[in-house]
C-alpha cells in the first residue's frame, strides 16, 4: 500500500486503498452522459484512472472509442470492450494524441503535489490540438461537510466519515461504502483545491478552463493553453 492509503473489504484491494470489487459494483450515475454532452460523437477518449471500467462500458455504448488506462491489473481486467494499458498515469507517454482526454475520479487531488502535476502534463501531453481533456473535480464543500451520507438507489450508502488535515494543506480523508450484503473502506490523502488554485494547476500544465460543465463546478473542460 501506498502511504497514507489503505482500503478494507472483500477481494483485491489496489495500492491506493481502491477494492476492485466494490467499484465493479459501483453504478456510473449521470457522468456518462456528462462527458457524451461535452465530446464530439463517436470521440476517441484516452480514459486515465479507468479502473473497472465503470465509466468505460457506457462510453463504449455510446458509440465513443476508449484507451483505458490503470496501473492496477486486476481493475483492468474487469474492462472490456477497449483497448487497455496498465501503467501510472504520471508515467504514461503513448506517442499519439487524442480527442478527449479523462481524469475523474477526483484524482486531480491526489496529495502529492508532484504526482498532480504528472497527471496534469499527461492529460496535456496525449490531447489533439484541437481536443479536450475532462476533469472531475471535488465539490467545494468536499472536506468540510463531514461527515455525510448518500444512499444510491442501487442499494449503496456511501459515507465521507472524516476529513482530517495532516499537514501541507493535505487531508486524510475516510469513506464507507456500504451494501446490503458487504462493506468496504477506503483512506486516501486529497489535497483540497480552490477553483483559483485548481485553475492555475491547470495553467502549469499548459491547460485552461474551456467551461465548467455541471452547476456544481465538479465537471470540467479544458483545453491546451494558446
Amino acid at each position: 500500500m501506498r502511504e497514507g492509503y489503505e482500503g478494507t473489504g472483500p477481494g483485491p484491494i489496489t495500492p491506493d486503498g481502491c477494492a476492485v470489487e466494490l467499484y465493479a459494483r459501483l453504478p456510473a450515475g449521470a457522468e456518462p452522459d456528462i462527458i457524451a454532452a461535452a465530446v464530439p460523437a463517436g470521440a476517441h477518449i484516452l480514459e486515465l484512472g479507468s479502473g473497472v471500467g465503470r465509466m468505460t462500458h457506457p462510453l463504449l455504448e455510446r458509440g465513443f472509442t476508449v484507451t483505458a488506462v490503470d496501473e492496477s491489473r486486476e481493475m483492468l481486467e474487469r474492462v472490456r470492450g477497449a483497448r487497455t494499458i496498465c501503467s501510472p498515469i504520471e508515467a504514461l507517454d503513448l506517442g499519439e494524441t487524442f480527442d478527449v482526454v479523462m481524469l475523474a475520479s477526483f484524482l486531480v487531488h491526489a496529495g502529492d503535489t508532484g504526482v498532480r502535476r504528472g497527471l496534469l502534463r499527461a492529460c496535456a501531453r496525449h490531447v489533439a490540438d484541437d481536443g479536450c481533456v475532462l476533469i472531475q473535480r471535488e465539490g467545494e464543500e468536499y472536506h468540510t461537510n463531514v461527515p455525510r451520507e448518500r444512499v444510491d438507489p442501487s442499494g449503496l450508502t456511501v459515507r465521507i466519515v472524516s476529513a482530517r488535515p495532516v499537514g501541507d494543506g493535505v487531508d486524510l480523508v475516510r469513506a464507507e461504502y456500504e451494501f446490503p450484503d458487504a462493506t468496504w473502506t477506503q483512506t486516501f490523502l486529497s489535497r483540497p483545491l480552490s477553483r483559483e488554485e485548481f485553475e492555475e494547476a491547470l495553467a502549469e500544465a499548459g491547460l485552461a478552463v474551456d467551461r465548467y460543465l455541471t452547476e456544481d463546478r465538479i465537471w470540467v473542460r479544458a483545453v491546451l493553453r494558446t
